[in-house]
């Protein structure tokens, strides 16, 4: 049996998207839980939490960030979360999930160690199948 993510998490504001693809995960069951965060200061707040805890079991596998959002957006979360990724020890998987089609913000993106790739909303089934299914 192949092994399945325990963990992953999405930060982004737009809430039928994450109801969508929260729908899709649960369905496809392709991991146990699912943490969700509408902005990335949530998210940063929790790494930062983590990393001061030392809870390596509630340290997500993979992360579907968004670029453009309130209060702290994908890249101010990338800056900060780049400095702290190294120090969990652990593999996390970062995909950056955005509708911009703008080639800047996608080179910038891809051209980031922490960011694994770039893909463009609306994200299809399969591809949200393939990052988790490379990821396990």
């Amino acid at each position: 049996m192949k092994k399945k993510i325990k963990l992953a998490c999405i930060i982004d504001d737009d809430k039928i998207y994450v109801n969508l693809v929260r729908k899709i995960i649960e369905t496809k069951k392709l991991c146990d839980h699912l943490l969700i965060f509408k902005d990335g200061k949530e998210g940063i707040d929790y790494f930062e939490t983590l990393l001061q805890n030392f809870e390596r079991e509630h340290l997500p596998e993979v992360i579907l960030l968004d670029l453009n959002m309130p209060v702290m957006d994908g890249w101010e979360f990338l800056e900060r979360f780049t400095k702290i990724k190294n120090k969990f020890n652990s593999p996390i998987t970062l995909y950056v999930v955005s509708s911009s089609i703008n080639s800047i913000d996608i080179e910038k993106a891809k051209s980031l160690s922490s960011v694994q790739n770039y893909l463009i909303k609306p994200v299809k089934i399969d591809e949200l199948e393939a990052v988790f299914n490379q990821t396990a």
